[in-house]
């Protein structure tokens, strides 16, 4: 089958590799589209991890071939996969810490090489633990396409349970790109009232679309005014960093109120430095938190709200490419336009 390897920083090869071979309880899935992530385009950009690796975790397709011992699932059934399913019983599990367990760190779902996703191939092995509690059934009436969204959602959703955003607060999301216009739509969802920033028109022209209460420019607006008009003067209650700019993590701690929060969301290339007014956390109280990849707890939650509509997902769709032209798509990703969204790649 053809398969993106990567083969070192920066380095993607279009190659010939093997099926993957499935066991008793594992299924093989025809590829049909899997969203490009934020976390890939890093690991791939700073060879984070080493090669070889076939990469791409939002994956859904078609099931082409079952274990004997699979049971939930036949050969022509639609189905989009997690592909880290925690162990539910150690220290991290136990405090629904599930990103931390090392058990959920081992990835269900390859294509070959060591396991790393594997949606960036034509067919992709889901190891039994895998099959059993995080793949999930398509409806008829859902599109390959809205179904791959369900993991880069469900690591939304986690995110607000983590910052315990309440109904009526105000809250301030730093980017609207895919996942920031997620995290948007997952706020009102959650009774929020939002601002999102950006400093591309098209997005934030989105952003206003899907219902954002403002969507700023921070070069041309007054944001800190805007929010201030919505807080009676104190400031948000809460503020989402969804852009890699150090800037925005220290343009969030002076925008939060006393006693705000400011959760990180994007910020995972190992060793990076921010800069942190320690006297805003101690004097004003106001805390910074982060969040990390989804929650077990939260995938029938995902599944509904895009299944139902609830959050649209397909408007975030800007482009979708052949795997010969992933490298043109991580590109873009990566330096995004102001006509660019969310990235596919359809096998």
């Amino acid at each position: 089958m053809r398969a993106a390897v990567y083969r070192g920083p920066s380095n993607i090869s279009l190659e010939k590799v093997p099926v993957p071979q499935i066991s008793d309880g594992e299924i093989l899935i025809r590829v049909h589209t899997c969203g490009v992530c934020g976390t890939d385009l890093k690991k791939i950009e700073y060879g984070l991890v080493p090669p070889p690796r076939i990469f791409g975790h939002e994956i859904a397709g078609t099931i082409v071939k079952t274990g004997p011992k699979v049971t939930r699932f036949k050969v022509g059934d639609r189905v989009t996969t997690h592909h880290h399913i925690p162990c539910r019983k150690c220290f991290y599990c136990e405090n629904k810490l599930f990103s931390q367990c090392e058990f959920y760190r081992r990835t269900g779902t390859t294509a070959g090489f060591e396991p790393a996703g594997g949606g960036f191939a034509e067919y992709v092995r889901v190891m039994d633990w895998i099959v059993s509690e995080g793949t999930v059934a398509i409806p008829d009436d859902v599109s390959f396409e809205e179904a791959s969204f369900l993991e880069p959602l469900n690591t939304c959703l986690k995110a607000l349970e983590t910052a315990e955003l309440k109904p009526g607060e105000v809250v301030v999301i730093y980017g609207q790109g895919p996942v920031g216009l997620l995290m948007m739509q997952s706020a009102l969802c959650e009774g929020a009232r939002v601002v999102g920033l950006d400093f591309l028109e098209s997005r934030l022209a989105t952003a206003r679309e899907l219902g954002a209460e403002a969507a700023l420019n921070p070069e041309r607006d007054n944001v800190r005014e805007t929010v201030a008009k919505f807080t009676d003067g104190r400031g948000a209650d809460l503020a989402i960093v969804a852009a890699a700019n150090p800037r925005a993590i220290e343009d969030a701690q002076v925008m939060v109120r006393r006693g705000g929060r400011v959760l990180l969301f994007a910020q995972t290339v190992p060793g990076e430095m921010i800069p942190v007014d320690a006297s805003r956390i101690c004097v004003e109280e106001k805390k910074l938190i982060g969040s990390y990849s989804a929650s077990v707890e939260l995938q029938e939650k995902a599944a509904h709200l895009v299944f139902t509509g609830k959050i649209n997902v397909a408007r975030l769709i800007s482009h979708r490419f052949a795997l010969e032209l992933l490298p043109v798509g991580i590109h873009l990703a990566a330096h995004p336009s102001e006509h660019s969204l969310k990235v596919l790649i359809q096998p």
